[in-house]
């Protein structure tokens, strides 16, 4: 399979990192009640935490390992696309160097948070002519499509993009069950 190379804000992976994981978490409160019993409420999910470990290899592996940790630096949150993931609003968290640098083979990890202030980007993603995934702006009123991927309803799309539940279903009168949405299938969200 050929994923298309991860990015974030203006910087390019010159080949994507080696593992991924995606820590999903969510806020239980425990409050104690009369004779040793307890009571928990579920105050909902958190952030994204989306994890990876990579490496630069050539003779300009550290300079890109730099070329990387000056995005680090950059303030406030960028467009995280990436290959398997859904894009997503987030922070560039932690940058590790796992070992010594040398000028030819850089290690490091990274983590991204997730920043949950609605999915409202200018930004979509168009099939270049070698099948990479290019960004390109397109206006704020132009409608929007998110293209269904396992385990979504139309539920969790709603949130991911901040959008009403029925105004996503308003949105798209092609779905006639709401309940029953196809992997692949093209949903307007705005």
């Amino acid at each position: 399979m050929n994923l298309s190379a991860m990015r974030y804000k203006d910087y390019v992976w010159p080949y994507n990192p080696r593992t991924y994981t995606i820590d999903y978490q969510r806020v239980i409160s425990v409050k104690k009640v009369p004779f040793g019993r307890y009571a928990l409420q579920d105050l909902g999910p958190t952030r994204r935490i989306m994890r990876g470990e990579g490496e630069f290899v050539g003779e300009n592996a550290y300079e890109e390992f730099k070329k990387l940790a000056s995005v680090f630096y950059g303030e406030g949150p960028g467009m995280l696309v990436h290959p398997v993931w859904q894009c997503a609003s987030a922070y560039f968290a932690e940058l590790s160097l796992r070992q010594e640098p040398r000028k030819d083979y850089v290690a490091y990890s990274f983590a991204f948070w997730e920043d949950y202030t609605g999915h409202v980007t200018g930004l979509t993603a168009v099939a270049g002519p070698s099948g990479t995934v290019q960004t390109d702006t397109v206006p704020d009123d132009a409608p929007r499509y998110h293209t269904v991927i396992k385990g979504e309803s139309l539920w969790s799309i709603a949130v991911d993009y901040g959008v009403d539940l029925n105004a996503l279903i308003a949105l798209n009168p092609q779905i006639k069950n709401p309940n029953l949405i196809q992997v692949g299938e093209k949903v307007r969200v705005q």
